[in-house]
């Protein structure tokens, strides 16, 4: 939706091929960066102040000793990312759509429109990547992510909080008033146990994981689980047709930059498409040398930041008692780095 309404901004007009039937219940919540919140706003679908939550702090826990801790503040900005509601965002956009005379909607059931360009935003399963033979490689981390809504005793106090422990990564998210966003990613042999508990039984295995230090944890939803893997496509572009966000890549949750990444590619697919209307103004907006540009663009950072989620997600998975020294001497080399620690904030919030 976010590309099919930066694209009809450069008057292209727009097929968007979706299914119809609302997600009910989602219980998600995405951390965007300072990129993806500009992006947003000028396309006017950033959500209400309820809907998207800043983030002031975010504080890390090794399962060692270690720790990590940023601040907006350090970093010059108003919020380190914004914690943002999935259904909140996902209907401003609809509606944005709707009211976008270029774009035309269709049921991706049906029969799909011919166009000069098809982009292919599917998430990392796409039938339609398949179809036009774009190779897809998954690597499984033999892990489920844990999803669910929280109000907790203690303010959260706009912090971001995250501990890595026995393989596990947990991460509570602040929401508006005094709730979180919870992000448990376990391995593959806990996961229907912990979805199976009581919500009695599951809120005091949150509360020992988290050390208590939100106070008493109360579940306010339902609680969702998906598997987690790193995957990339060989080629992202083809003759009329382009990948964008989960299927061209996806990558572990742990920093929470999925969606900004994906964002960022709607970014600079535009930007090339709009640069077209120049020099390049005779192209067709299939033609392969011009989606090249986008896919060079791309790759190069997400590579970057797929390497990085991976290695920290390999580095905190090791039971060595000498990888566990390793680990959190880094972390707390890394919080007394100063410039880099400061640069590689700043590279994660998308400044």
């Amino acid at each position: 939706m976010a590309l099919a309404l930066q694209l009809a901004s450069l008057r292209l007009r727009v097929a968007l091929l979706a299914r119809d039937e609302p997600r009910a219940g989602d219980v998600r919540a995405y951390a965007l960066n300072s990129a993806s919140r500009a992006l947003l706003s000028a396309l006017r679908v950033w959500p209400q102040p309820a809907h998207a939550t800043p983030v002031q702090q975010m504080q890390v826990w090794g399962d060692d000793g270690g720790a990590l801790a940023f601040d907006s503040a350090q970093v010059g900005s108003e919020a380190l990312a914004w914690i943002v509601d999935v259904p909140a965002l996902e209907q401003q956009l609809g509606q944005a759509v709707s009211y976008q005379s270029l774009i035309e909607r269709f049921d991706i059931r049906g029969a799909a429109p011919t166009a000069a360009l098809t982009v292919v935003c599917e998430g990392r399963a796409s039938h339609t990547r398949d179809l036009l033979g774009a190779r897809y490689t998954t690597r499984s981390y033999g892990q489920h992510a844990i999803a669910a809504r929280l109000s907790c005793e203690l303010p959260h106090a706009q912090t971001a909080r995250q501990w890595f422990a026995g393989g596990e990564i947990l991460a509570l998210l602040p929401l508006a008033g005094n709730s979180v966003a919870l992000v448990w990613s376990v391995p593959d042999d806990q996961h229907p146990a912990l979805m199976q508990l009581s919500a009695e039984a599951f809120q005091q295995r949150l509360q020992q994981a988290t050390h208590g230090t939100l106070g008493a944890l109360t579940l306010t939803s339902e609680r969702a689980a998906w598997p987690l893997g790193i995957g990339r496509a060989e080629r992202w572009v083809g003759s009329g047709w382009a990948l964008a966000g989960d299927a061209a890549h996806s990558i572990h949750p742990l920093a929470g930059q999925g969606l900004n990444v994906g964002l960022a590619d709607v970014a600079a697919l535009s930007h090339v498409l709009q640069a077209r209307q120049g020099k390049d103004y005779w192209r067709e907006l299939g033609d392969i040398r011009l989606l090249r540009r986008y896919e060079r663009a791309r790759k190069a950072d997400v590579a970057a930041m797929g390497g990085l989620t991976d290695g920290l997600h390999q580095l905190f998975s090791q039971g060595d008692r000498r990888w566990q020294l390793l680990r959190n001497q880094g972390m707390n080399a890394f919080e007394r780095s100063g410039p880099l620690k400061q640069w590689a904030a700043r590279q994660a919030m998308g400044l």
